[in-house]
């Protein structure tokens, strides 16, 4: 309890009375491109962060995610003797394996998400152990359909397709286009089709709505949520998403769906340029079932007519749709916390650790 926090943070940690030195939604960039845009002001808020906690002399740093961002902070400060757990393994299973002995030059031991990675991790001579998704602990076993429609204000019998275009501003302008053509397309064949779109912030609302207004299906059919995607996810028929958390948020929520994607066209580009990708499977779900069970279309795949195609079965045949919905619940039961504990409380344990701090 007189343990004191500090660093970049956001509201749920700042509520908790962490010292935020910055916002999370400073690091909120994706891509090489948008790194490069915004690469002189990224390099400015690392130098002062690690002089900063190189003059606290933290009793332990936790990195969470951005690996691009955290692996050279952290290694400075594992170079002068402080103890570093990161926690969210970057996704060396899908590209850039090499980040994995990197990882391990930068922090004591990395805290993973998924059960595939501590393997990976192994073969480069790393410390890292599976704690379990926190996904996994957020959502029930068994979904609650009806009360998710009824807090939505949606009726039992309305027909309902979630549409998650992503959570960053290039995503949305790359894909919330594409995908409200499909959704027109689907929506002329079935008029009654309801369609909630949630935006995780007030500035990607205002995104949404002004794209809203020059290419969408009827306004009378769409809404635009603050937030709630989990709760549309419990209620939705089928989900038309991003690749990335939104995929794996979707299953837990037995929700079937398509997965469409594109990145910018240089990231794409530099990618294939250097062969950097290892993945054959690019949504969570597939990634983790080891073989598809849900649609993925991926950069110019990511067409509105083929992704209308491959979500009318969802709506339509109810068989099309029970097929993803039994391969969930494994999905669900493989990311739990190992010996039953929620996955917080056996991340902070596996970061305690290296204090020999009781938990």
């Amino acid at each position: 309890p007189q343990a004191r926090f500090v660093g970049i943070g956001g509201p749920r940690m700042r509520a908790q009375d962490m010292d935020c030195w910055h916002d999370i939604t400073e690091l909120s960039v994706m891509g090489f491109s948008e790194v490069l845009r915004h690469l002189p002001r990224l390099l400015r808020l690392r130098r002062e962060l690690t002089r900063r906690l190189l003059h606290e002399r933290p009793a332990l740093t936790i990195g969470i995610d951005a690996p691009d961002f955290n692996l050279g902070l952290e290694r400075r400060l594992k170079h002068v003797g402080l103890p570093i757990a990161h926690y969210v393994s970057p996704s060396v299973w899908a590209w850039r394996e090499n980040r994995a002995a990197r990882l391990g030059a930068s922090a004591d031991r990395v805290l993973c998400l998924f059960p595939m990675e501590p393997a990976i991790y192994a073969r480069h001579g790393v410390d890292a152990r599976f704690v379990g998704h926190p996904l996994a602990d957020h959502f029930a076993a068994h979904n609650d359909r009806a009360a998710a429609r009824d807090a939505l204000g949606i009726a039992a019998d309305a027909q309902l397709l979630a549409v998650l275009p992503g959570s960053r501003h290039g995503e949305v302008q790359r894909l919330l286009p594409v995908f409200l053509d499909a959704v027109a397309r689907l929506h002329a064949r079935r008029p009654a089709l309801n369609i909630l779109i949630p935006a995780a912030n007030a500035t990607l609302r205002t995104q949404i709505e002004a794209t809203l207004t020059n290419q969408a299906p009827p306004a009378s059919a769409v809404r635009v949520l603050d937030g709630q995607a989990d709760l549309l996810l419990r209620a939705a028929d089928a989900a038309l998403l991003a690749s990335g958390t939104a995929t794996l948020e979707a299953a837990l929520a037995q929700c079937p769906m398509v997965v469409g994607h594109r990145i910018a066209p240089l990231t794409h580009f530099i990618v294939k340029r250097l062969g950097l990708l290892r993945a054959t499977r690019y949504s969570l779900p597939n990634i983790l079932a080891g073989h598809d069970v849900v649609p993925e279309l991926m950069q110019n795949a990511c067409t509105s007519p083929r992704l209308a195609a491959a979500l009318a079965p969802l709506l339509d045949d109810p068989a099309a749709a029970a097929m993803q919905r039994a391969v969930f619940p494994a999905l669900h039961a493989m990311l739990r916390a190992p010996d039953a504990a929620t996955a917080a409380s056996a991340a902070a344990r596996a970061a305690l650790d290296l204090l020999a701090v009781p938990t």
